[in-house]
């Protein structure tokens, strides 16, 4: 299984491109395996006759051995080792021992299964979804049921339960969340366990901002993409971090990480799931250069076409809910870096200005920091340094 991500730790393989048994070349794609960020192809790095030891379907820790290309016996009898084994029944006692006969462990469920002949974590998995065996059809050696054939059956299949009357709930439809959304769940729980966060807010006057974009959109020629505020805002964000390393960092193992780069992590919501694409040397990016690349990043999200390493390497994120009309939120940390920018709508809202009340085109933005890297004048400074130049969108033209 390769590492296809930084923070991948397992893959699941999704599909086979090639068949047991073919012929396959060097940088020809062999196996389409979903990571924690996106779904890609991994290229052949050998010729040879391949020999497939982990099925559709099946996750492995990063290093397990999906496959074999060559024909080397023993390296493929290691190979077939580490994939889904059948546990044997435990051998009889002697018939003079006068002991009874030790009783297998048996599965959650009715004692038929015992005899269907299926891997012990697919047995595993289908105590837990309530799959029945004896409906399946294994795709395993000789028949065998594996995860890839339970997984599959409980996804298609949703277990559903009456509420009880007291509750009032009705009928109660559980499902299985895809892999994608189970790491993400993960990661966030873990965010939060572990991260020490505190956030400030801030409000920044648009006014200027959004004439401007007005006035670029008034002169741009027709399907030529216009930057928007959320663009401004990576840009905004880029040229703080450039000036304030700090930010531009994480916490790793005990110790402080700061990098060269700046990489800008954009908030994407995809068909079910949240991805976060990156913005790489956004600091160096021209604003047009910046809406081009999240826009076409976006596109590719939302078509399920993104790739881990357009997921990988950024150093700070932007998640923005202005479009859905939200004022203002907190986001989770995206670890290990040391902070999250929330982008909330841009509305007209009263305001002092020039010593009067007028209408304003105001937004807020809240940091979320991680207290171990960022203390509270880091992030404080930080933020105002993205609201100045927010409010003076000229700067970012350069």
């Amino acid at each position: 299984m390769p590492r296809l991500s930084d923070s991948m730790e397992e893959g699941t393989v999704v599909r086979w491109l090639k068949r047991d048994g073919d012929e396959v070349a060097r940088g020809e794609e062999l196996v389409e395996i979903e990571t924690d960020k996106a779904t890609m192809a991994y290229e052949s790095d050998t010729a040879g006759t391949l020999r497939i030891t982990a099925q559709e379907g099946a996750t492995l820790p990063v290093g397990a051995k999906i496959a074999v290309i060559g024909d080397d016996d023993s390296e493929l009898s290691e190979a077939a080792a580490s994939a889904e084994v059948e546990v044997p029944e435990p051998a009889a006692p002697p018939a003079d021992s006068g002991e009874p006969a030790p009783t297998a462990s048996t599965p959650t469920r009715g004692s038929s299964d015992a005899r269907v002949k299926a891997s012990p974590i697919a047995r595993r998995i289908a105590g837990d979804t309530g799959v029945d065996l004896d409906s399946l059809s294994g795709s395993g050696p000789g028949g065998r049921i594996v995860k890839a054939d339970v997984e599959g059956a409980s996804t298609a299949a949703p277990s559903s339960t009456s509420g009880d009357e007291a509750s009032g709930r009705g009928t109660v439809t559980s499902t299985e969340p895809t892999r994608t959304q189970t790491l993400i769940a993960r990661r966030m729980a873990e965010s939060r366990a572990t991260v020490p966060s505190f956030t400030v807010q801030i409000s920044v006057d648009m006014t200027t901002a959004t004439t401007l974009r007005a006035e670029l959109k008034a002169s741009t020629s027709e399907g030529q993409a216009v930057p928007t505020i959320n663009d401004m805002v990576v840009k905004a964000s880029a040229l703080a971090l450039r000036e304030q390393p700090q930010a531009n960092g994480a916490w790793r193992d005990g110790h402080f990480e700061h990098y060269s780069r700046v990489n800008i992590g954009v908030a994407v919501a995809g068909p079910g799931t949240l991805v976060v694409p990156t913005v790489f040397d956004a600091d160096a990016k021209t604003l047009a250069e910046i809406s081009a690349e999240t826009g076409e990043l976006a596109e590719r999200v939302r078509a399920g076409t993104i790739t881990p390493p357009q997921t990988s390497g950024g150093t700070f994120t932007v998640s923005n809910l202005g479009m859905f009309g939200v004022r203002s939120f907190e986001a989770v940390i995206n670890t290990p870096q040391a902070a999250i920018l929330a982008v909330g709508a841009v509305e007209q809202r009263p305001a002092v200005h020039e010593g009067g009340i007028e209408p304003r085109m105001l937004m807020e933005l809240t940091l979320a920091c991680d207290h171990r890297i960022l203390y509270g004048a880091d992030g404080a400074k930080l933020l105002a340094r993205i609201k100045a130049l927010l409010e003076a969108p000229l700067s970012l033209a350069s």
